[in-house]
């Protein structure tokens, strides 16, 4: 199972982005995990500068705006 982590506030964009990777998560017959990272302090540790971002596995692979379709199928393929 991944984990993915969403970096942000918690604006309208954070939730959206959320909420994507579960549902194409979901499309897709996969099980994850979306932590929403609030804390500014926490995100500073990831370096991001623009938000939303998405961590998978601790690593950042997205930021700045909300991912597409396309891009999210590509993260939970194997």
């Amino acid at each position: 199972m991944k984990t993915f982590e969403v970096l942000g506030t918690g604006c309208k964009k954070c939730q959206t982005t959320a909420e994507s990777i579960e549902r194409v998560a979901s499309e897709l017959g996969q099980t994850v995990t979306v932590e929403k990272v609030t804390d500014p302090a926490k995100i500073m540790e990831y370096q991001v500068m623009s938000t939303p971002a998405v961590a998978i596995n601790g690593e950042v692979i997205h930021s700045g705006s909300v991912p597409d379709h396309e891009k999210i199928v590509g993260w939970l393929k194997p």
